[in-house]
């Protein structure tokens, strides 16, 4: 299937979820709609945005649909290319490092900031739950959405939901890179063991070590994915 007819069938696929926006639709639940589409992989980066496909998809009017591609743009999921229209960024490698720049100052903050244990840590044991089914499932992009569960889930042991917003955003962009990739079980795979030990020293009251292992972790997950990313990319 040629990359329209692909994107044809994934703007078909929104008919299904037009029921969630209810007798009154808004921009925001067109944009929460769209996002998901984007972070799961069914529009991939570079992909134009039919106005009509996706209007008539989910019966919305062409304005509500231009606000929901605004916000979108906003959170730099979209760009708007002049005389041409709306497509899925396709980030740079620079994008890639100050994305993983921003992961370390959050996400280490988070743990750094923790009082005295125990911390509520249900998200992170289901997402690592989650991680080990796909892991068995061979289900490699369930696999990379827990492990992005995950880190939602160390941000939010800061209790901020401001820091949560931030990070849903900086992680929806990451998974357009992971998108790009061909061997997703590379990317993924080898970092759910790394889940569990920070995980463990979280179980066992040992914050300083979690940051450590999160540290480490961030830092090797950068190399890995800005190399193979810049030669994907050309």
């Amino acid at each position: 299937m040629g990359k329209n007819g692909a994107g044809q069938a994934a703007f078909a696929g929104l008919a299904d979820d037009r029921a969630l926006l209810g007798r009154t639709s808004t921009a925001e639940r067109v944009a929460d709609i769209l996002r998901n589409r984007i972070t799961d992989g069914f529009i991939l980066p570079g992909s134009r945005l039919s106005e009509d496909s996706i209007g008539g998809a989910l019966g919305i009017s062409r304005n509500t649909l231009r606000e929901a591609f605004r916000l979108l743009t906003h959170e730099r999921l979209l760009v708007h290319e002049l005389n041409r229209g709306v497509f899925v960024r396709v980030l740079t490698v620079d994008d890639v490092v100050d994305i993983y720049r921003v992961r370390q100052l959050v996400e280490c903050a988070a743990l750094r900031g923790l009082g005295e244990p125990p911390y509520p840590l249900d998200a992170l044991r289901q997402a690592v739950a989650a991680g080990e089914q796909a892991d068995r499932d061979a289900a490699w992009r369930d696999l990379g959405t827990a492990n992005i569960r995950f880190h939602q889930g160390i941000v939010a042991l800061a209790g901020s939901p401001r820091t949560d917003e931030l990070m849903r955003g900086v992680l929806a962009e990451l998974r357009l890179v992971f998108h790009t990739m061909d061997d997703p079980r590379r990317f993924h795979e080898p970092y759910l063991d790394r889940n569990r030990q920070m995980l463990r020293a979280l179980e066992g009251g040992d914050a300083p070590r979690a940051e450590q292992l999160l540290a480490a972790y961030l830092e090797d997950s950068l190399a890995q994915l800005s190399e193979a990313y810049a030669q994907r990319i050309g």
